[in-house]
């Protein structure tokens, strides 16, 4: 099998961001990819929404017709969340509120009272946590593996020296970086609260993830997120 024939593989770190899709349309931005609910619940049913949850995504939603990356703290003394949330890089700031907008509502379905949720959609995310209940940077959240594999060892030589060239791209790209290598196409996004260095090794520590995972699995769909990046290949 040549290059040619590996399809192309498109890698988002995220975003933890984000994006499971090579030229997504506007109306594909809130397509759900995956969420992530813990098992612990805010005291708190008096309402549909918990109070301090309400008030979190108020201030995202706000922030997303500003910004791509937004982190903030709500509550008080006895209970305070921290919450953030990220769009892709290359899209507008009108396409950014939008997904955003629809994030509260997807998290409520999904995700109820939990009081660390991280929700996922094509083209943003939203994760919060409670005090006390902080996520791991290397804890692997998701990840949807094609069962085609590729049936010549280029293909491995291929996405590596593809990583090899992201790394460098994503640091000189203030954490985003778009480009393509020989036939791959690579999309990488760091989480807005990494410096340079940190989202380099968090690309490198994913590259070492993913040969021990996917070995020579190959197109469709794949998703990875280790809290402050993401990956799909396809």
């Amino acid at each position: 099998m040549d290059s040619s024939a590996y399809g192309r593989v498109m890698l988002f770190l995220c975003f933890g961001l984000l994006l499971p899709a090579v030229n997504t349309s506007p109306e594909d931005y809130n397509h759900f990819v995956y969420k992530h609910c813990a098992n612990q619940t805010f005291t708190d049913t008096t309402s549909s929404v918990p109070p301090i949850l309400s008030s979190l995504f108020q201030e995202l939603v706000l922030q997303s017709s500003k910004f791509k990356f937004f982190e903030t703290n709500v509550g008080d003394d006895q209970t305070a969340i921290l919450g953030r949330f990220q769009c892709r890089g290359d899209i507008s700031n009108d396409e950014c509120h939008n997904c955003v907008n629809s994030l509260p509502k997807t998290s409520n379905s999904w995700c109820g009272y939990s009081v660390r949720a991280r929700v996922q959609l094509s083209g943003c995310y939203i994760h919060y946590e409670a005090d006390g209940t902080e996520t791991s940077r290397l804890q692997l959240f998701h990840n949807t593996c094609s069962e085609s594999s590729a049936t010549s060892s280029g293909f491995q030589e291929l996405r590596d020296e593809a990583f090899a060239a992201l790394e460098s791209c994503v640091m000189n790209g203030n954490g985003f970086c778009d480009m393509n290598y020989e036939s791959v196409h690579v999309t990488a996004q760091c989480e807005g609260n990494l410096g340079a260095c940190d989202c380099e090794q968090c690309v490198s520590a994913l590259h070492k993830l993913l040969s021990m995972n996917v070995g020579t699995l190959i197109l469709v769909i794949s998703i990875w997120t280790i809290a402050s990046l993401a990956i799909a290949i396809i």
